[in-house]
């Protein structure tokens, strides 16, 4: 009997390539003999993850379309070929299944997918589609959301689902509560240089705590060494700093109060772990995707929310210092944060996927 096929495709970022490979676990492990490819972007950071994680990884030379002014005339140019390579990676593979977690290069795979007959299913990790998603509703046979008010933007196709995310963050154990207040700092794969900028000129006003803080920060490859010197030249030689931590849930059980940026994937990770965060959303997110994503842990006191244009090293200093003063108010967060936790997302999302392969057979 031939083995099942499936492809997913979608990147550019660590937000997209999470999930993925989440959903990928849980495909193989109901089925072990399930054939796996992942179709992303050329971003190297993207090829070190999938490489990390030893999966069948294929790039496509495709870049955003949305948003990037005369940039966006390249990647015109590169769509027929993107799609033109989609079409013979399909007609290659045979796949039973295309799945498109989100991501600019996740289009083409889906569009050429839907034009051959092949189930398609998409994942939606935001409160509202993004713009390949936007594109792709009418094409897939299925689309999960992430968030329940999701629902209407996908024309009775959605299924309520949640975000999947990778099992170890379900299994966190509770951080007790000590005389010590750890932070996790990190602006998503590449890491966020407002983020870096801020956090590293608010080091000289939390110098008078500094033997009651713990500091883990994601820098992302371009600021890691002056990030790294500024903690040295300000006296903070213990804190932990790192171009990228591939352990992230680990890090995540170890932490007090996450400080970070506002993608799904983070903000399903820390629904995921109930772990309290002060989140910044990216002003030039696409369509805002990330305020609308931190409003709702905001809405249910799930996080406390800055926007970009308030946030100063003096106000994330005084966040900082009123946390490590009310521990109190980060347990009241983390309780919180049940009311969005869904059930085994991932696994329900590979049952998903197993009964559209069995409806074409």
């Amino acid at each position: 009997m031939r083995a099942k096929r499936v492809i997913i495709s979608g990147g550019g970022t660590g937000g997209h390539v999470y999930p993925a490979l989440a959903v990928g676990k849980k495909l193989q492990e109901k089925d072990p003999g399930l054939r796996l490819t992942f179709i992303g972007s050329h971003r190297s950071v993207e090829k070190k993850i999938m490489d990390r994680y030893s999966a069948h990884f294929i790039q496509l030379n495709i870049e955003g379309l949305k948003g990037r002014g005369l940039r966006s005339l390249k990647t015109l140019a590169l769509l027929p070929f993107a799609f033109l390579k989609s079409l013979t990676i399909l007609v290659r593979l045979r796949p039973d299944l295309v799945i498109g977690v989100g991501g600019y290069s996740s289009g083409p795979v889906v569009l050429a997918a839907a034009l051959m007959r092949i189930p398609t299913l998409i994942l939606e990790q935001n409160l509202h589609p993004g713009y390949t998603n936007r594109l792709l509703i009418c094409w897939a046979r299925k689309a999960v959301v992430a968030f329940e008010d999701s629902l209407p933007d996908f024309k009775g196709k959605g299924v309520f689902l949640g975000n999947p995310v990778r099992d170890e963050f379900y299994g966190l154990r509770p951080k007790p509560r000590t005389r010590e207040l750890t932070l996790l700092i990190f602006g998503g794969s590449q890491g966020s240089h407002v983020l870096n900028q801020v956090m590293t000129a608010a080091l000289p006003l939390l110098k008078a705590a500094k033997d009651s803080l713990r500091i883990l920060h994601q820098t992302g490859k371009a600021d890691f060494a002056w990030v790294k010197a500024s903690y040295i030249r300000h006296g903070f030689e213990e804190a932990v700093i790192s171009p990228y931590f591939f352990d992230m849930a680990g890090c995540f059980e170890k932490t007090d109060l996450v400080i970070s940026r506002a993608g799904a994937t983070t903000i399903a990770e820390l629904i995921a772990s109930q772990k309290a965060s002060i989140l910044i959303p990216f002003a030039l997110a696409s369509e805002n995707h990330q305020a609308k994503n931190a409003g709702e842990l905001e809405r249910i006191k799930g996080a406390e929310v800055i926007l970009e244009k308030d946030l100063s090293p003096a106000l994330l200093a005084e966040k900082i210092i009123f946390y490590l003063k009310h521990k109190e108010k980060i347990t009241e967060m983390e309780k919180s944060l049940a009311a969005l936790k869904t059930d085994r997302p991932a696994e329900r999302i590979a049952h998903l996927c197993f009964e559209l392969m069995e409806a074409r057979a």
